[in-house]
């Protein structure tokens, strides 16, 4: 029996575990990458463990989320991110240098190998052939440290494309396609391989595209094969010598397969405020748009921007429209000025952002109040964008375009001819932005500078055989790390001071949260289904950690944020009968007892003392994680350890 793509990379970096799905595999990790919102914590988590120098082939720090410097804090954080960088040997890509990952997929993937990001979008790097996972920040900075990544061994899904894309629909509405089918937790546990002969015919932007919205799945990570089109997008940054064929055994066996003509498709829209709940974007003709908004990891490469460009030439958006344009990278953004593309943006009334996360990460550029605003993002979570009464939708760059110019929601078709896009042989190379760390030698010398607003991690705290806590929050389904943790210029300036960050957990829920939560002293949060879908920023569990949440219990949770919670020593336990969810009320008292016995069997007892009854729960911890959550969490396990 032949092996998928994906397990052929996992085979060849296994360190230990079977390739059975649900056994816990370990896997030897090449390339890491960090972001400024949640690199910080990643270095200092690095920094706890003593050792002198990374040990990955290479290491990349990204100053792309919190580059709004409107205080102090951001540009002491950049400062710190630099100092470490060139210490220990990671390689600092500059703000304004472009988003974590498109510069990662120019300057430094490379097909086969392995890559996790404290960001959760990292699976980006699945467009060239590589095997990327989002990770919270403690297991990036094992990795750096030499240390194994662990994961459940996931189930394989093909997605089969056979026809090609006509004008006007793209790789995002076939990334909206699949969210339709399988929605925002159908590829939980699973990794999704795209193949078939539609492939052929996208390019390595086209398929970043779809491997980053992947994520939004809930896949543990989605990859395309290397092929030609792969090497010819790495010639034209200079690095063919990278490149290497790579695609699944003609006889390898999928857990399950989906087939999509491409051919068929048209342009599809999301609509608030999750990524899967998709219609077409006919269905939504004439509904008034106050923003519009182009860029992101998802949509922000020189292809995209370049149809852009041709479409707005000669054009100017609406007078009640506003328009912004996020250009993916400095290499991006350079050739538009070289071939005269940003001119035509510009004349056309779009405002040019920073090469940066920007408005995705409600770093800026809010919508108006009960604003409606395009985006060709990845995530519409309600009140990411900055504004809470905003109406986010999901769309591609060509349909963001077409509301631009109307001022409605108009199917892009509609705007006649699609101008063909020739794109060049070679892109401009300036790596001037990418600072390398200094040699080993001069790193024993280097002072790591830190500012006011760095604090320490949270104190961990290990397990008992006992806990009896207040039932402090009760939420819904399809809870996300935004709701958990928000983002926004306000907020992530203090993603490296967990003390002040405190304040605003679970805001968008309930504003009263934090102050319950310390009075209560330790609590338990109850959730519903894929509770902690979304980013993988481990604030999510550091934050109710230093609140003093021991345990989480839901119907069922997001892959990264139960990874983070057990790293932080929080237990994510589920309902054996999801119907108790109904059970539980805010408020309640809730005790467990023998909970270690109950960790070896998978089952324990929650005792609702406030209404005298007894609910079953369901674990399902490898001896690894047991000894993690016992230990307090992954940090206090690999001091241990060592």
């Amino acid at each position: 029996m032949g092996l998928t793509l994906a397990q052929k990379i996992i085979k060849a970096h296994l360190v230990s575990g079977e390739m059975i799905p649900g056994n816990e595999i370990a896997l030897r990790i090449d390339q890491t990458l960090t972001q400024d919102a949640t690199g910080t914590m990643a270095y200092l988590e690095f920094e706890t463990m003593g050792i002198d120098r990374v040990r990955t082939e290479r290491s990349v720090a990204y100053i792309d989320h919190n580059t709004l410097q409107s205080g102090f804090e951001n540009a002491d954080d950049h400062r710190f991110i630099q100092s470490i960088a060139k210490k220990y040997g990671i390689y600092f890509s500059r703000p304004g240098n472009g988003i974590c990952h498109q510069v990662h997929l120019e300057r430094f993937g490379i097909p086969g190998k392995t890559l996790i990001g404290s960001d959760s979008h990292t699976p980006t790097g699945g467009g060239i052939g590589m095997l990327a996972f989002g990770a919270g920040g403690l297991d990036v900075a094992v990795a750096m440290g030499g240390g194994a990544y662990y994961i459940t061994m996931p189930k394989m899904i093909k997605v089969n494309l056979t026809g090609k894309l006509r004008p006007f629909v793209t790789a995002k509405d076939g990334s909206l396609e699949i969210l339709h089918i399988l929605s925002v937790k159908g590829g939980v546990g699973s990794i999704i391989e795209w193949g078939g002969e539609g492939v052929k015919t996208l390019s390595v932007p086209e398929r970043a595209t779809i491997t980053n919205m992947g994520t939004e799945l809930g896949a543990t990570t989605s990859i395309f094969p290397s092929d030609e089109i792969t090497r010819a997008f790495l010639a034209a940054e200079g690095r063919e010598e990278v490149y290497v064929p790579l695609a699944s055994d003609p006889d390898a066996v999928y857990d399950r397969i989906i087939d999509i003509d491409l051919s068929t498709l048209k342009p599809l829209i999301a609509c608030p405020h999750m990524p899967d709940n998709v219609v077409t974007v006919e269905s939504l003709k004439g509904t008034k748009v106050d923003q519009v908004c182009i860029g992101s990891c998802t949509n922000s490469s020189l292809l995209d921007l370049l149809k852009v460009a041709a479409l707005l030439k000669g054009k100017t958006i609406l007078p009640s429209v506003s328009l912004s344009i996020s250009p993916g990278s400095k290499q991006v953004l350079s050739m538009l000025a070289e071939c005269g593309a940003l001119t035509d943006i510009l004349a056309s009334g779009a405002r040019v952002l920073e090469c940066a996360c920007g408005p995705c990460i409600g770093m800026g550029f809010s919508p108006n109040s009960a604003g409606v605003s395009l985006r060709t993002f990845n995530r519409n979570f309600e009140g990411r964008s900055g504004t809470k009464d905003a109406k986010v939708y999901l769309v591609s760059p060509e349909t963001a375009v077409a509301a631009a110019l109307t001022g409605e929601i108009t199917d892009p078709c509609l705007l006649g001819e699609m101008p063909e896009i020739v794109m060049p042989d070679a892109f401009r190379i300036d790596d001037s932005a990418i600072l390398a760390p200094a040699d080993p030698e001069e790193a024993k010398s280097l002072e790591v500078l830190r500012g006011p607003n760095i604090k320490k991690f949270p104190d961990s705290v290990a397990w008992e055989d006992s806990v009896r806590a207040e039932l402090v929050l009760k939420v819904g389904d399809n809870i996300t790390t935004d709701h958990i943790m928000p983002a926004g210029a306000k907020i992530l300036p203090y993603r490296s001071n967990i003390p002040h960050l405190s304040q605003y957990c679970f805001g968008v829920c309930d504003a009263t949260f934090p102050e319950r939560a310390k009075a209560a002293g330790q609590s338990i949060v109850v959730g519903g289904v894929n509770y902690g879908q979304g980013s993988s920023r481990e604030h999510a569990a550091l934050v109710p950690l230093y609140l003093g949440v021991r345990a989480v219990i839901a119907k069922s949770f997001a892959r990264i944020h139960a990874a983070n919670l057990i790293n932080a020593g929080i237990m994510p336990l589920t309902f054996e009968n999801p119907e108790d969810y109904d059970r539980v009320e805010q408020g309640h008292m809730l005790s467990m007892k023998n909970v270690f016995a109950g960790m070896d069997e998978g089952k324990l007892v929650l005792v609702d003392e406030t209404a005298g009854t007894e609910i079953p729960l369901v674990c399902s911890f490898t001896e690894r994680q047991k000894a993690i959550l016992k230990a307090g969490g992954l940090l206090a396990y690999t001091k241990e350890s060592n």
